[in-house]
């Protein structure tokens, strides 16, 4: 007899894990190479939330926190201003790096 297993909720232990600077770097990084906007604007809220939370990250990023959710929602297309002063109110930035390319 196979007895079923409980699903365990993961979203606390992401939130806590994205509390790591690093972790969030490469949270969102993983998001950028998966190369879907929704799943970058997702991981920008995932982190957002373990931040301190919409309103506190809207008041570091110093945009109202309607605007916020707006630009972060599965419709956001935000400007990559946005992106950036979002970013830093997290204590993280943008950076491009080269593709590594065999030979």
């Amino acid at each position: 007899m196979i007895m079923a297993r409980k699903s365990v909720p993961y979203e606390n232990d992401l939130m806590e894990w994205l509390q790591d600077s690093a972790h969030a770097a490469e949270y969102i990084n993983a998001a950028i190479e998966d190369g879907d906007r929704e799943v970058f604007l997702l991981a920008l809220r995932d982190v957002a939330k373990a931040r301190g939370g919409m309103t506190a990250v809207a008041e570091q990023a110093k945009v109202s926190r309607t605007s916020l959710y707006k630009t972060l929602s599965p419709r956001g297309n935000p400007e990559f201003r946005s992106v950036t002063a979002l970013l830093h109110s997290l204590g993280l930035k943008l950076t491009v790096e080269p593709e590594d390319k065999a030979a």
